[in-house]
């Protein structure tokens, strides 16, 4: 196992960053020591990019996945792409723009969670748009009521922070995890939590923006209903 060093999860906004090979997998996946590219998780897709060498070429990079645990994240070029030497020194640079949107609809995410506030069964993070599945029981909110309290928490601008819990903290404060398919990672020790102010607290390792008005404009683009209890609320950028 080649552990890599996460620089997404201390600074999400890192675009750009040096970086050496230490490994290929068999289907010619690139392993790095450190990496800004975020993998593949919790609704939210790996980010693409390129990884440049010596000579200024560059290997484009599809997608990033984790490997054989949550601390190596396998970094894997679109096919045909020239394969690195281990050991060569790259500077990474992940599609910035595209980032930058799965944060703002991430973060609005973690908002919908407030102003629907119901068990998550499943999600989805897009660059255009996001959705959340919620398990109602009674009356569902109308998309005004939806839209106006994000319009709401947007507006006030709350502050986007990390903490990390032990894993035994996390077991004794069951009301932290708002979703019921997907389980925050543990067996490391420790949980990461996203906290927005003081208006909602949750496990999550994605990235997010630093407060919510750097969101901007979203709001409801559809309820659907998925089964007895199941609804499917889609946000996209206004």
């Amino acid at each position: 196992m080649t552990e890599t060093i996460l620089l997404f999860r201390e600074d999400p906004y890192l675009s750009t960053a040096e970086t050496a090979v230490v490994g290929l997998t068999d289907q010619g996946g690139i392993l790095l020591d450190r990496t800004i590219f975020y993998a593949t998780g919790g609704g939210q897709p790996g980010d693409k990019g390129k990884l440049e060498r010596a000579d200024g070429s560059m290997i484009e990079i599809d997608t990033a996945v984790y490997g054989s645990s949550k601390s190596e994240i396998v970094h894997v070029p679109i096919a045909g792409s020239a394969v690195p030497e281990i050991g060569e020194r790259l500077v990474a640079h992940i599609d910035w723009p595209t980032r930058h949107r799965y944060m703002r609809i991430h973060t609005g995410l973690h908002l919908l969670t407030v102003a629907v506030p119901f068990p998550v069964s499943g999600g989805r993070i897009g660059a255009e748009e996001g959705h959340l599945d919620f398990d109602i029981e009674g009356a569902v909110p109308t998309k005004d009521e939806i839209d106006a309290r994000l319009a709401e928490m947007i507006a006030a601008d709350h502050p986007v922070t990390t903490e990390w819990i032990t894993d035994d903290e996390l077991l004794a404060n069951p009301g932290l995890v708002k979703t019921m398919s997907v389980k925050p990672p543990m067996g490391s020790g420790r949980v990461r939590l996203v906290r927005i102010g003081d208006i909602d607290l949750q496990p999550c390792g994605g990235t997010h923006v630093q407060a919510t008005a750097e969101i901007g404009l979203i709001a409801v683009a559809k309820i659907e209903n998925k089964g007895k209890q199941n609804r499917r609320i889609r946000i996209r950028f206004a």
